[in-house]
């Protein structure tokens, strides 16, 4: 069993208000209500580390010498407050599971692993809602 550090940050993601572009819906006076929004996931992303709250060395194959990795996320319509998961598979065995609260209207957050000797080989990341539907997976390797 490969033993992990999870440590978890929350990002605080840029709380702008950006104006929907208008829909039938919008345009006939009967818009849906913001808990009928879907959660959109806009960016997920495997990197070094993060500087100034974004992806910092991106990619997709990893030395273990850099010592942690982080898994970014990022939603574009959070319809309400609600939980996610980053869900970290190291050759398809789940190894850590780290929930993470999500805020409207936009949120940002991440999860970080520390990497060990064993780590090597291939992983993917689930991004999850609170029932367990998959809403992005992220794929990446751990090399010398």
């Amino acid at each position: 069993m490969v033993k992990l550090k999870v440590l978890v940050f929350l990002l605080l993601g840029s709380l702008l208000f950006v104006p929907s572009s208008g829909s039938a819906a919008e345009e006939k006076g009967s818009s849906a209500p913001a808990n009928q929004q879907k959660l959109t996931l806009s960016k997920a992303v495997m990197c070094e580390s993060l500087k100034e709250h974004a992806p910092y060395n991106p990619g997709v194959v990893f030395p273990l010498r850099i010592g942690k990795i982080h898994c970014f996320t990022e939603f574009d319509t959070v319809p309400k407050r609600m939980t996610i998961y980053h869900n970290w598979y190291y050759r398809s065995k789940l190894s850590a599971r780290v929930k993470l609260n999500l805020q409207p209207p936009r949120w940002s957050t991440y999860s970080t692993i520390q990497l060990e000797e064993a780590d090597r080989g291939p992983w993917r990341v689930e991004i999850t809602d609170q029932d367990g539907l998959v809403i992005g997976i992220v794929r990446f390797s751990i090399t010398d």
